[in-house]
């Protein structure tokens, strides 16, 4: 099976442009940004709610936990909020009318939780509008990973991360270009 597209800033920057035009902006904003910026899979941000991301008084949380029904392999996992993702959550928040009932961070056009498959949907449909081929709602994960690991994070720290069991798995989703190549003789 072909591995899903990992995007260039500039891939990235026109996709968020495209999310800017579309009626749920700032969920569609923010349901990339989970995938590239926090290397969230289209499960788990379907399955985030508002507890996870929420302190008690209100304030945007820099890491939540996962449990095992909502990952991936069933394993649950700890899921850290950079400063940028966590601005992010917070515009969204202020300037989005959830439906209180719903617990849910993002929610459909009816108020309503996504299931893995929409995701999937959404985000596959926003890359697709975007031209991006070979983009897919596993593209924001595996551009998460590749950029840390451009950025010289370890691998054993990208696996922590990605809650990868095994070594091997997060090694093939780092993909190499010229310009890492590039900068990487610089170094010798």
């Amino acid at each position: 099976m072909k591995q899903a597209k990992t995007l260039a800033e500039r891939e990235l920057k026109l996709v968020l442009a495209y999310c800017a035009t579309r009626h749920h902006a700032a969920r569609d904003r923010l349901a990339v940004l989970l995938g590239h910026w926090a290397g969230l899979r289209a499960k788990e941000i379907a399955a985030l709610k508002l507890s996870h991301v929420l302190n008690d008084d209100g304030t945007i949380r820099d890491s939540f936990l996962l449990s095992a029904e909502e990952t991936k392999g069933r394993k649950a996992r700890r899921v850290f909020i950079s400063t940028r993702l966590q601005k992010e959550i917070g515009s969204y928040i202020g300037k989005t009318k959830l439906r209180q009932v719903n617990p849910y961070l993002l929610q459909s056009q009816k108020g309503m939780a996504f299931s893995p498959n929409t995701m999937c949907q959404l985000l596959c449909q926003i890359y697709k509008a975007c031209g991006i081929e070979g983009a897919s709602s596993h593209s924001g994960r595996r551009s998460f990973i590749t950029k840390l690991a451009g950025k010289g994070v370890s691998v054993r720290v990208l696996q922590e991360l990605a809650s990868h069991a095994n070594l091997a798995t997060t090694q093939r989703y780092i993909d190499v270009n010229d310009e890492q190549m590039r900068n990487a003789i610089e170094l010798a």
